[in-house]
């Protein structure tokens, strides 16, 4: 099945509200095998949107249409599509129940203009939006479907997740399918990725695409086939290579992130973790924090942003900072003992580096980071360049160092 999702409203077109909508719909649609082939964002005009909606009509089999059902004279898809179709608009009474039910809930009075929104197409099934007023619908014609979703993302979600889904389950695997399988990657950039796998065919079907983000790099393989298990064969065939030669890179083949893979290992394992932060300004901090449960296995840390909280709160000697420098491996092993040792965690990790966009040399160039990781008997160090701005090597460094982590705790299980 292939799709088109058409995003309504003058405020997505003018930037004053983020579409948050083509990602959570774009991932929920990827996941049931429909291939989403176009977005369109277009505004409250009623002869733009149907020339859009003529367009969609041709090429796709489902058409998701989002905004615009709510009771005011800019909501214009409800009554557009119907048009479109040739459907008339007619009350429903139980949505119009639920609609003074709602209001009353609230100690809203009932308005006429309100009374719109329980308008709804011959035929259509009206899906309800148990956050909201303005219920969703779902119609069927010619071997389409034409899926009207409300727009605030709170609304929007609750609807698709409830009946929307349901419905789409039994059809996904109309036509064409497809699959997909990602690998979530850390220590490498982008033009690194695509360089270790230039020589592997990933250009048609199945296809070999990239999303960069700061910090990590995402690398999925998708492909089309007439059935489920023809895409998936596909995709397995080429993800074999591909995982091949990126295995020591990758975090992650599914919805689980860095900070969480972790703390589970560390929960696990019953081991603890201490950080010294001078780049990264307690980012990796925030990180694990922002897990449920953290104080489980993260001990504590210190932001020692300057050589002075270096050498007093973490004992790195002064001369050791003159000789080599406070962005060196001889400080970033000194930073992870000495919070080791200060915090009492089982390990400690020390991050040193010139996050930019000042503050570069030729010896030691924005973007050069030294990460080191103390255990109970010896301390690794090791050295990255990261390329991009200052939030991008902020970012590259703190997940370079739960990476780090990440492989320590799968090696050693003890």
């Amino acid at each position: 099945m292939q799709a088109q999702i058409i995003f309504t409203g003058d405020e997505l077109l003018m930037g004053e509200v983020l579409n948050t909508h083509a990602q959570y719909l774009g991932r929920e649609l990827a996941a049931m095998g429909i291939e989403v082939l176009l977005h369109t964002t277009v505004g409250d005009n009623r002869a733009l949107l149907r020339a859009v909606l003529q367009n969609a009509w041709d090429r796709s089999d489902l058409l998701i249409i989002t905004g615009g059902l709510g009771p005011t004279t800019d909501d214009l898809t409800k009554e557009t599509v119907a048009d479109f179709l040739q459907l008339d608009l007619v009350p429903d009474k139980p949505t119009l129940q639920g609609l003074e039910k709602f209001l009353a809930r609230r100690g809203i009075a009932m308005v006429e203009s309100m009374k719109k929104q329980a308008l709804v197409p011959r035929g259509a099934r009206v899906l309800p939006n148990p956050v909201g007023t303005a219920p969703g619908l779902l119609i069927e014609k010619d071997d389409k479907i034409v899926v009207l979703l409300p727009g605030p993302p709170r609304e929007l979600q609750a609807v698709f997740a409830g009946a929307v889904k349901e419905r789409l389950k039994f059809v996904a695997g109309k036509g064409t399918v497809m699959h997909s399988q990602v690998y979530k990657l850390t220590g490498l950039g982008e033009s690194q990725v695509q360089d270790r796998l230039a020589d592997i065919d990933g250009r048609d079907n199945p296809v070999i695409s990239y999303v960069a983000m700061p910090g990590e790099v995402h690398v999925r393989v998708s492909a089309r086939a007439a059935s489920g298990k023809a895409a998936k064969d596909m995709v397995d065939a080429l993800a074999r290579r591909v995982e091949k030669r990126l295995a020591k890179y990758i975090f992650s083949t599914g919805d689980e992130e860095l900070k969480e893979i972790v703390g589970v290992l560390l929960a696990d394992r019953g081991m603890t973790v201490s950080l010294a932060e001078s780049c990264t300004g307690g980012y990796i901090m925030k990180l694990l924090t922002d897990v449920a449960g953290s104080s489980r296995y993260l001990a504590g840390g210190v932001v020692a942003y300057s050589n002075e909280i270096k050498t007093s709160q973490l004992g790195v000697p002064r001369e050791t900072i003159d000789r080599y420098g406070a962005v060196s491996e001889q400080t970033a092993r000194l930073m992870a003992e000495g919070v080791r040792r200060a915090v009492g965690s089982t390990l400690g990790i020390g991050v040193t580096g010139i996050a930019g966009p000042d503050g570069g040399t030729p010896e030691k160039p924005v973007g050069l980071v030294y990460i080191a990781l103390a255990g109970r008997e010896k301390t690794v160090c090791r050295g990255y360049r990261f390329p991009g701005q200052r939030a991008g090597v902020r970012a590259g460094a703190a997940n370079a160092a739960l990476h780090m982590l990440r492989q320590y705790l799968t090696c050693n299980r003890n």
